[in-house]
């Protein structure tokens, strides 16, 4: 049974304040995580503050990029031996933002993967599609280029801990989600794509999420689909009470 993942990213967003203040409020009433599990990937600089507020350690505290080396002379970069040390057990790879903003290839992006890997913690993949290319009925080839890239040289073993989160770029912080049934499109495809590298086993073992203007009025109706693991969701988990509804979603 795969255990539904929800999951916050809050991007470049709040202060070690801001970011205090919302575990405390959160931490200690999110579901049990053999349940639902849940998650928030933060800024590297409030990782350790949003530790130190959790006592239960029922929500999971990520990060949302590292470096694919553990250590060296590259200058404002995160270590993912430092997070692996902190206690993080997710890190966020592949963000449609990091490929569009800071030109990360698939091949950078596979390194980051092996490396979170290599540091025992568990990536969060991420691969979309550009709304140019949906129109252009091209999305099948984009999202399969860019998992069958990101996942070069992962073994059987290290793919069946991997979560991959289907976030269409054109949906990101736009507002606009995709339909329940464009979600689970690209949620099947991916979960296909898996089947076809490592066995229908490691695919029906592994999560996949939707991200792309989730909100507690479409979350339920997205979580229904059979493809559907989880979400990563944006603005909505920077609200506390927002990302509560998100959370308790079985409950609404």
């Amino acid at each position: 049974m795969r255990i539904p993942l929800i999951a916050g990213n809050w991007k470049m967003n709040k202060t070690i304040t801001d970011a205090r203040a919302f575990m405390q409020t959160v931490s200690e009433r999110v579901p049990d995580p053999a349940e639902v599990e849940t998650a928030i990937a933060a800024p590297a600089i409030l990782l350790a503050s949003m530790l130190a507020e959790n006592p239960g350690q029922r929500l999971r505290v990520a990060a949302e990029n590292c470096y694919y080396e553990d250590s060296g002379a590259y200058t404002g970069e995160t270590s993912p031996q430092a997070l692996a040390d902190m206690g993080i057990p997710y890190v966020i790879c592949g963000h449609s933002e990091r490929r569009s903003y800071f030109n990360e290839t698939n091949d950078v992006i596979n390194r980051k993967v092996h490396a979170v890997y290599r540091n025992q913690m568990t990536p969060i993949l991420c691969c979309d599609e550009t709304m140019g290319r949906l129109e252009a009925g091209e999305k099948i080839h984009w999202v399969v280029s860019q998992v069958t890239g990101a996942l070069k040289g992962i073994t059987e073993v290290q793919a069946r801990q991997l979560v991959i989160a289907y976030e269409p770029s054109w949906a990101i912080g736009s507002g606009q989600s995709a339909s329940a049934a464009q979600a689970e499109e690209g949620c099947y495809l991916i979960r296909q794509t898996i089947a076809d590298l490592y066995g229908d086993p490691v695919a029906n073992e592994m999560r996949v999420l939707y991200g792309g203007s989730v909100n507690p009025d479409n979350i339920a109706e997205i979580m229904a689909k059979p493809n559907i693991d989880g979400v990563l969701a944006g603005g909505a988990s920077l609200d506390a009470e927002t990302y509560l509804k998100l959370v308790n979603y079985q409950q609404a």
